[in-house]
């Protein structure tokens, strides 16, 4: 997701936490989401339950007819609707079942919503973005633990000030990108990310350059 669907997504998720109509979970079901864009150019977060779906025994009783759903009307003189503004979660899961709504989101997603405070941030995830890629051993738990403890630890830096200014540290190597934004000799922000498959060819000079126009695209 880009940052900005991060965002969003962040706060419908805190928005649900807070009106206690989702919950942390452990279930092992569990479903993907995505943000579907609305008329009004908002976003609606959406669970894929397909999967769930296939493994669902139907309802199984007929369609009623539409002469018999006009018979009932017959002699009625007032009429009446209700709009529930969230249908959706109005509607109550039998217990037994309340594990199987379960849904998910990624981990190095929303973790890189947090990149900026995170030094190394890249290095740190890449055994974790290795597993999208096919046969890949799965061994990130040492990586997964340390991700963990730096989202948990306050990072030691300082509010920018707009009217001074700014010193931009770059580096690079044959496994990524990083920089440092930094003012008065204090950390401001991090930034990182792995390298490109064509970029692993670049000689240092070039990939030192590459760290200058990625540092100088986001700041």
């Amino acid at each position: 997701m880009a940052p900005a669907e991060l965002s969003e997504l962040k706060g419908q998720l805190e928005d649900l936490l807070e009106k206690q109509l989702v919950r942390p979970s452990v279930s092992p079901w569990g479903a993907p989401v995505l943000l579907v864009k609305k008329k009004d150019g908002g976003s609606r977060l959406c669970v894929d339950y397909r999967q769930l779906n296939k493994l669902t025994i139907k309802n199984k009783y007929p369609l009623p007819r539409i002469d018999d759903l006009m018979d009932q009307l017959r002699g009625a003189s007032m009429f009446s609707k209700i709009d529930l503004r969230s249908g959706y979660h109005q509607i109550r899961v039998k217990e037994g079942d309340i594990p199987k709504t379960a849904f998910r989101t990624s981990f190095v997603g929303l973790a890189g919503y947090y990149r900026q405070f995170i030094e190394g941030f890249s290095k740190i995830v890449a055994p974790l973005t290795q597993l999208t890629r096919k046969e890949q051993p799965f061994i990130c738990e040492r990586s997964f633990e340390e991700l963990k403890r730096r989202l948990t630890t306050s990072p030691v830096l300082v509010l920018p000030d707009s009217g001074e200014p700014f010193d931009v540290y770059c580096d690079a190597s044959h496994q990524g990108l990083g920089c440092v934004l930094m003012q008065h000799g204090k950390m401001v922000a991090y930034a990182s990310r792995q390298l490109k498959n064509h970029e692993r060819n670049y000689p240092t000079h070039d990939l030192e350059l590459a760290a200058v126009v990625f540092a100088l695209k986001i700041w």
